[in-house]
């Protein structure tokens, strides 16, 4: 906890004064006149604040990203769904040579921008609810050098979507039960990224059901730990040519992926 804790110091200190931890090292003698400032933060990270939101940045793939208040904070294990789009996107694009992709949910961006940046022939559209969500995803991807690859688009599932040539849709959607008692950091979060109805699974059953009627050939999301095996069931319900489940860094099932028979 101790280290924890001086790490969390460092990190503030490192907001506040925009200097690395290697200046403070080469520096230590100076006199600090921030320490206001610094208290101010420490405490208001004591009360479960997130950092992240403190600092307004995270990392994620190795990579930095923009994060403010308003707006779901990138977690480690959507790396590893990205990781498995990436492989069945590559061997898209070695066949045809480009490929189009929806997001649906897209909050900081990192999905959409990570594919831009890793894929050199792609195409996204990339769609959220939240006006908040949709100004950072655009900012993340001009951080990042690829504005040129992503379309922002407001809409609510595939609402303001023409699927004309989309061969995959993606997404980290809300799927936690409606009653879930949420861990104290994770209250300052926007609940409508979080909660994804009375179950918890019926938000990606309608993404299931909208991806299947617009012939899209392949869907890739997110889940909560305790929904494969109802949502296995559910897919008998639609012409699956293959369906495969993955688990994230703690050994827990945490997505899937399916692909349509049409």
């Amino acid at each position: 906890m101790l280290a924890q804790n001086i790490k969390t110091a460092i990190l503030l200190h490192e907001f506040l004064t925009e200097k690395n931890v290697i200046w403070l090292h080469l520096n230590y003698d100076k006199e600090f006149d921030i320490e206001f400032e610094l208290v101010k933060l420490i405490k208001k990270r004591a009360t479960n604040y997130p950092l992240e939101y403190i600092i307004g940045k995270a990392s994620f793939y190795g990579e930095t990203f923009l994060v403010k208040e308003g707006v779901l904070i990138p977690r480690p294990e959507t790396e590893i769904l990205i990781d498995n789009a990436i492989e069945i996107l590559n061997e898209e694009v070695a066949k045809n040579g480009k490929v189009k992709v929806l997001e649906i949910g897209t909050g900081t961006g990192i999905i959409s921008v990570m594919l831009a940046s890793l894929i050199k022939d792609i195409e996204i559209v990339a769609v959220d609810i939240n006006d908040i969500a949709l100004d950072l995803a655009k900012q993340n991807a001009i951080k990042h050098g690829v504005e040129d690859k992503i379309t922002f688009i407001k809409s609510d599932l595939y609402e303001n979507i023409n699927n004309e040539d989309i061969f995959m849709t993606i997404s980290n959607p809300p799927y936690i039960a409606d009653d879930y008692k949420l861990p104290d950091n994770v209250k300052y979060e926007p609940s409508n990224a979080l909660f994804g109805g009375k179950v918890g699974d019926e938000l990606l059953k309608r993404i299931i059901d909208d991806t299947y009627q617009r012939k899209i050939k392949y869907l890739l999301c997110e889940m909560g730990y305790d929904q494969k095996r109802p949502l296995e069931e559910y897919f008998k319900d639609f012409s699956v040519k293959s369906h495969s489940f993955y688990k994230d860094y703690e050994d827990f099932d945490r997505g899937f992926a399916l692909e349509f028979k049409f």
